[in-house]
């Protein structure tokens, strides 16, 4: 937010808890009453969880992933719809490789990850008719705070098997959620692109 504001763009910055549906439909509403409006929805909020086996994942830790990755998408939709059917607006919504291939020890990360990419196909269709895209990027390993818990040694391992050779920037994940939400993917609506350097 100081970044953008330096540059002379208005930003906003509102608490939300994601897991809560009158805390996002605030949200929704005092970015809308800030912004005269909303015409773009990015839903990137998650957690990575418990790394462990499936037999060994609490049901505590299990709802707390379920509802961080995935409800939250689910409640955020619901609540900007109203303002993205006036201007046919967009949402990208954030996945992860993981939901497409699975990953041994990250079921329930994984499993939200998939389930992000069912709401994006499905809400794609149902928006149509108004005239909302829907989308999603699915990045592969990134530089993020969330995979520095892996340690060098694992981060190397996998910028070895990604076909670039490297582990990818958050710029160039946020250089993708910006052509979708341009008049340049205008005629793309329900797919999943993957930043993920070939991995």
């Amino acid at each position: 937010v100081e970044t953008l504001a330096a540059k002379g763009q208005k930003t906003a910055f509102v608490h939300t808890d994601v897991t809560n549906a009158a805390s996002v439909k605030n949200a929704v509403e005092e970015a809308a009453s800030y912004f005269g409006g909303l015409d773009v929805v990015v839903n990137n909020a998650g957690i990575s969880g418990q790394k462990a086996l499936l037999e060994d994942i609490t049901e505590k830790n299990w709802d707390k992933v379920m509802n961080v990755n995935l409800k939250s998408q689910y409640l955020m939709c619901k609540a900007a719809l109203p303002y993205l059917k006036k201007v046919e607006g967009c949402i990208v919504n954030i996945s992860s490789i993981w939901g497409q291939r699975g990953a041994s020890c990250e079921v329930a990360y994984s499993c939200t990850k998939a389930g992000i990419i069912a709401l994006t196909r499905s809400l794609a269709m149902e928006l149509a008719p108004s005239g909302i895209r829907v989308n999603c990027v699915a990045p592969g390993v990134i530089d993020t705070d969330m995979n520095a818990m892996h340690g060098g040694d694992v981060m190397q391992s996998l910028a070895d098997e990604t076909p670039l050779e490297r582990i990818g920037r958050a710029d160039e994940v946020a250089d993708s959620i910006l052509y979708l939400c341009s008049e340049k993917a205008s005629f793309v609506t329900g797919q999943v692109l993957g930043v993920t350097g070939g991995f």
